[in-house]
């Protein structure tokens, strides 16, 4: 069995659709709660590197001072050991100041279903230049790192997808959301209370219905984007 090392920054966040595909690559996630005061553990055992969002920003070290640990630990893994690293929205953005970029606040937030456009590139082979998905974020990547590669972009955020060589590999926008996240909010009140200000009164349940219909397509890209990277990080031969 392979195992993936999981920093959550949020209660109730979890890597959504990529969960099912651990349990068929024969890899267990190990949890590690920074915001409870978890410590990131020795990188030694691990195979992979899943580092999820939250509402914290990538520059508030004096505040969560779990953020400087992160991005020490972001920087072993990812530069020194160059292993295999998914991150999703602040792991996205935590990626890219561990290594030397910029993130601060986007002149415009995307919070909803927006679309992207596509580069060519060995980790997106195989799904369409433009594809619709979920965002839910108000800062952004400003500078790449040395040595990173942009994948994505939209007309409000020009860094939606970053890579490092064949072993990196961190998007903007939420791949691992599934009908199964967005379910569970109706049980999380200050989810939905975010979403309403966001969005206007009843957005949580109008993103739901919009959502929901495109959900099987999204499934289907990202598996195509998990199975890619699998294989072009060497994680799963």
């Amino acid at each position: 069995m392979k195992r993936a090392l999981v920093i959550q920054h949020m209660d109730h966040d979890h890597p959504g659709r990529f969960t099912d595909w651990f349990a068929e690559d024969g890899i267990v996630p190990d949890f590690v709660r920074v915001f409870e005061g978890e410590e990131i553990p020795s990188l030694a055992p691990y195979d992979l590197m899943f580092v999820l969002g939250g509402e914290q920003d990538t520059w508030q070290e004096d505040k969560y001072p779990y953020l400087a640990m992160e991005k020490t630990a972001i920087r072993e893994w990812v530069w020194d050991r160059a292993k295999p690293y998914l991150g999703v929205c602040l792991g996205h953005q935590l990626l890219a100041t561990a290594l030397g970029g910029e993130v601060a606040m986007a002149d415009q937030g995307e919070v909803g279903v927006f679309d992207v456009d596509l580069q060519d590139s060995p980790q997106f082979a195989g799904i369409g230049k433009k594809q619709t998905v979920m965002e839910w974020h108000h800062a952004e990547v400003k500078r790449i790192p040395q040595s990173a590669t942009v994948l994505a972009s939209s007309p409000l955020c020009a860094v939606q997808a970053l890579a490092i060589d064949n072993h990196a590999l961190s998007t903007q926008f939420h791949c691992e959301f599934s009908p199964q996240t967005v379910a569970g909010w109706s049980s999380l009140p200050k989810f939905v209370s975010v979403l309403d200000h966001e969005l206007g009164p009843g957005g949580y349940q109008r993103l739901k219905a919009q959502s929901f219909p495109l959900m099987p397509e999204m499934a289907r890209n990202t598996r195509i984007i998990w199975d890619n990277f699998r294989k072009n990080s060497g994680l799963i031969t």
